[in-house]
């Protein structure tokens, strides 16, 4: 035993590892990344990288029915991709134990919804685990898989960003040796056809009575009692904000085990206190299950729906209870003006999004990725966005309503990353092929997962474990699903006059077109070290102050005294600015005045 201060996320990798978890699969998203980047440290533990969620899921699901202790892990919205599965493995339970992290991210700080999965347990009927803090993450974690393999269900893992990204200190153990669980062929257990799913489904709702039962003495709900004239039911990032807010003025029950809730718990600590609070991020979880019990309590009619708590707001929130005046914590930013995001200088996105910004009534279909941040000023390559992989299908549909009507000479660009792209880009890739609809495919491989903080993919030649790997070639994948060879592009982005030349043979296309970029991330290592060595300076003589290069969108260039300016220290490189400069004032490595 020995103490370390880790974050939630190194937290749940170390309970993963210290619960003898064999294989874990996931998809990186912010704020659950660093969960399996950290499992990948164990060589235990079988850890990878899939695709997407659902394919974390069923392999993790998979590996659970062979009698392995498995973990999958996703931010919120990769939940919703991984749905299919997670409802089914309710139906089937498991051999070995099953583990599901979802980082839920309230304050949207970079997803593009705001939603509170502790709704899929209840949807899906498996047990819910809520930890508020970096302990709690080990020993819930552990305590999940042990009612997984109790209970053979999969067991739902919810933390927040606040939880996933705060330090603590933590008691780490030895790993615990699993044994494999026997697996025998059960096809009314294992294989969900309706006449096996029907049964099961009676079997699901005996399981959560079950469960109910547990959740009564289950070591995850606790209660601090201190005084009785105010009691708090919380759980997550909100206990920490009320036990900061109320201290010993309140008694507590946490509600880590949240689904079933444990409901005799519940109606015994609310009628020993006089006032009952619940105190939640995001959706009435909790308090809706207890005005439902008929129990009276405050909650959301004084805490926000939308966004993060804090300790000011939940303490502002209940100032008439608690005496106190107005509690304002000061945000580290207040005062300064806002900051758009932008791409990074030499992002090799910039070239082909600055001239793709000239094509005139032409419409970008956008997708998750760094790639999104070209939907901004000066760039304007982005129209709309729905969720991973929806670019191109969302471009058929907008390129078809335009047919529908008679706008066939409008252009619809889809554009997506090369991690997108496997994701579940190729599906609607071969929907366009498929329906023969001319559409062009924007495919921007910067040869990492990059926005997540560099993680591999099918196209990187490197696994998670660090194995080499087959890399998947992308014109070569384009060309299967059923695109012309002549109607594919691969260039560099970083050379302008193969962006104009790939583009113009988009625009005149008339069947399904893919151009497919291909240039490493600018803050990849060995980019970096490459770009340390130059950069481009601008000479303010031959200057005219016209600000083209300003219409690129490079962090790195500014106007000073009415010249364009590159800051040598950002400066990464690239070329473009050197490209888009009609008076050749900008050259290579000349030092600036």
């Amino acid at each position: 035993m020995k103490k370390q201060l880790l974050t939630g996320n190194e937290a749940i990798a170390r309970g993963v590892y210290e619960a003898g978890c064999r294989v874990a699969a996931a998809y990186p998203g912010t704020p659950s990344t660093e969960i399996l980047e950290n499992l990948s440290g164990y060589p235990e533990i079988y850890s990878e990288w899939a695709p997407n969620e659902k394919v974390a899921l069923e392999v993790a699901g998979g590996a659970a029915i062979a009698g392995a202790r498995a973990f999958c892990s996703m931010k919120h919205v990769g939940l919703n991709v991984a749905a299919d599965p997670l409802f089914t493995i309710a139906y089937t339970g498991i051999t070995g134990g099953l583990v599901i992290n979802t980082s839920d991210e309230p304050g949207m700080h970079s997803s593009q919804n705001e939603q509170d999965n502790r709704y899929y347990a209840r949807h899906a009927k498996v047990p819910l685990v809520v930890p508020s803090d970096s302990q709690q993450c080990i020993d819930f974690t552990k305590e999940a898989f042990r009612i997984s393999e109790t209970y053979d269900t999969a067991v739902l893992l919810r933390t927040t960003t606040r939880v996933c990204h705060s330090k603590s200190l933590v008691t780490m153990n030895p790993r615990e040796d699993v044994p494999q669980r026997a697996y025998s062929k059960d096809l009314k257990k294992n294989l969900m056809t309706p006449g096996n799913s029907r049964p099961k489904h009676h079997e699901v709702e005996a399981r959560l009575e079950s469960l109910a039962e547990y959740a009564e003495k289950s070591p995850l709900n606790y209660i601090e009692g201190n005084s009785r004239e105010i009691g708090i039911i919380t759980q997550g990032i909100a206990y920490q904000y009320a036990r900061e807010v109320f201290g010993d003025r309140a008694s507590y029950l946490y509600i880590g085990f949240s689904f079933p809730l444990p409901k005799q718990m519940i109606r015994s600590f609310a009628s020993g206190v006089k006032q009952l609070i619940v105190i939640e991020e995001n959706e009435p979880f909790l308090e809706d299950e207890l005005k439902k019990m008929g129990i009276p309590c405050m909650g959301k009619d004084r805490l926000p729906l939308c966004d993060e708590l804090s300790v000011s707001i939940v303490a502002n929130a209940f100032r008439d209870i608690l005496g106190d005046s107005p509690l304002t914590i000061r945000s580290a930013s207040e005062g300064l003006p806002p900051r758009p995001p932008a791409l990074c200088p030499g992002c090799p996105h910039r070239g082909i999004f600055h001239v793709l910004s000239q094509q005139k009534d032409a419409v970008f279909s956008t997708d998750i990725g760094c790639y999104t941040l070209g939907a901004f000023p000066p760039l304007n390559v982005g129209d709309f966005l729905f969720c991973m992989g929806s670019s191109i299908s969302a471009g058929i549909g907008f390129r078809r309503a335009d047919i529908s009507y008679g706008r066939e000479d409008r252009k619809v660009y889809a554009v997506i990353g090369d991690s997108t792209f496997f994701h579940s880009g190729m599906t609607g890739l071969a929907d366009v092929v498929y329906n023969r609809t001319p559409l062009v495919t924007v495919i921007l491989d910067n040869r990492i997962t990059a926005m997540t903080g560099h993680q591999h993919n099918p196209g990187t030649g490197c696994t998670l474990m660090g194995e080499k790997a087959k890399e998947i070639d992308i014109p070569t994948l384009v060309k299967a699903l059923g695109v012309e060879e002549d109607h594919i592009r691969v260039i560099n982005p970083n050379n302008l006059k193969a962006c104009r030349e790939a583009v113009q043979s988009a625009q005149e296309a008339k069947n399904p077109f893919v151009i497919i970029t291909k240039a490493p991330c600018a803050l990849l290592p060995e980019v970096k070290k490459r770009s340390a060595k130059n950069w481009f300076a601008v000479d303010p003589d031959i200057c005219t102050g016209c600000k083209a290069c300003l219409n690129i969108g490079c962090p790195a260039i500014r106007m000073r005294e009415k010249k364009a300016y590159i800051d040598k220290d950002l400066c990464a490189a690239c070329g473009v600015c050197f490209q888009v400069c009609s008076f050749k004032a900008i050259s290579m490595g000349r030092k600036q005045r």
